[in-house]
């Protein structure tokens, strides 16, 4: 057996699910780890996957506090527990847990239950922040540089920008839910959390729908959530898509708001040189 052979056979092993044990997972793990005086083969195996699976599960939970609201405790771990089964990490960094989570969970309704519209919005918008957080910037663009605006000018928008078109108000349920956490920080004990995590549950679990176009962006090492208005959304798109300044003009019913998007978009540092320009 190869190194990276024996490696890829740890790795399965360690991420198997926790509900699995004995049988063939006892032969694997006799086969890969040797038995000492206090532990079998099997119990060492079971101290490596219980780290992973706590620590992955724990990932989530940070991760996707807004979705746990929306779903409920018990529910938001039997998601998170099946998740991680049929989509272990391929990462090596934590971070990356939730990335496939949104078109995992568009294909298994089920774990949304009746609120599944309203907890795809979440996810999407979670995701976001956390690709927001971290996500590449670079040199933006200033009002300096937009004060002669040309049919044939192409912008592009940094990288670290979301644009989300949702069908709940899943920022502000976001924002509350994160309050809510915030006012627990320190607490002694886990049944207080509990408590009013279920609370939270119970309020924000049904959400009124409302049409919801936002920007996810990031300024210095906050993540903040903007509301746009649908013009202003589908020019952002717009511009994301590499198409010219003209071009977006013609599309738009009315261009009366343009420079003032524009100028604010410039003060937040939102727009920067396009990558590549439309037929070069």
């Amino acid at each position: 057996m190869t190194l990276v052979e024996l490696q890829r056979r740890m790795a399965a092993a360690i991420m198997t699910p926790l509900a699995i044990s004995g049988g063939p997972l006892r032969l694997e793990a006799e086969a890969l780890i040797k038995r000492n005086s206090r532990l079998t083969s099997l119990k060492r195996l079971q101290i490596y996957r219980e780290s992973y699976w706590y620590r992955a599960l724990d990932s989530l939970r940070d991760d996707f506090p807004g979705l746990r609201a929306v779903l409920g405790l018990k529910a938001f771990d039997r998601l998170a527990e099946t998740y991680l089964a049929e989509m272990p990490s391929e990462s090596y960094t934590m971070r990356n847990l939730g990335s496939r989570l949104e078109l995992w969970l568009k294909n298994r309704p089920e774990f949304g239950g009746e609120n599944h519209a309203l907890a795809l919005d979440m996810v999407r918008l979670e995701w976001a922040h956390i690709e927001a957080f971290d996500a590449a910037t670079e040199k933006p663009l200033g009002p300096e540089d937009l004060i002669e605006l040309h049919e044939g000018m192409v912008f592009g928008l940094q990288p670290c920008i979301s644009l989300l078109e949702l069908q709940y108000p899943v920022d502000d349920l976001r924002i509350k839910v994160q309050a809510a956490g915030e006012d627990e920080h320190g607490a002694a004990s886990n049944a207080v959390i509990r408590r009013k995590e279920r609370g939270i549950v119970r309020t924000y679990s049904k959400v009124t729908p409302a049409e919801t176009f936002l920007a996810v962006h990031r300024i210095g090492f906050i993540v903040y959530y903007r509301r746009l208005a649908p013009h202003e959304y589908r020019i952002l798109v717009a511009l994301r898509e590499g198409r010219a300044i003209g071009e977006v003009v013609a599309s738009m019913e009315s261009s009366d708001n343009l420079e003032l998007w524009f100028a604010s978009w410039a003060r937040m540092g939102w727009l920067c040189k396009a990558r590549q320009v439309k037929g070069s």
